[in-house]
């Protein structure tokens, strides 16, 4: 499994801030859906199966400690 970012946006000041992930599929692996970050984008996707899970950020501030990504979609890998 993977972690690509999109539409990059620097959020924190470089310091680790917490990172959740709420939503999408019941057997996403737990170990994606938190952890400590640096970079913080705006969307997310996470290579799941044979697809990608989809997560926007959704508290957007420049002061924030927690980064809450909510799933939005479910796109499948082109054969």
């Amino acid at each position: 499994m993977e972690i690509l970012s999109e539409h990059v946006d620097y959020l924190s000041d470089g310091s680790p801030i917490e990172v959740v992930l709420e939503g999408g599929p019941d057997d996403l692996p737990r170990a994606f859906r938190t952890g400590r970050s640096t970079l913080i984008s705006k969307k997310l996707k996470i290579q799941h199966r044979n697809g990608y899970e989809h997560f926007e950020l959704v508290n957007d501030s420049a002061d924030i400690t927690t980064a809450i990504f909510r799933w939005t979609m479910r796109t499948k890998i082109a054969e």
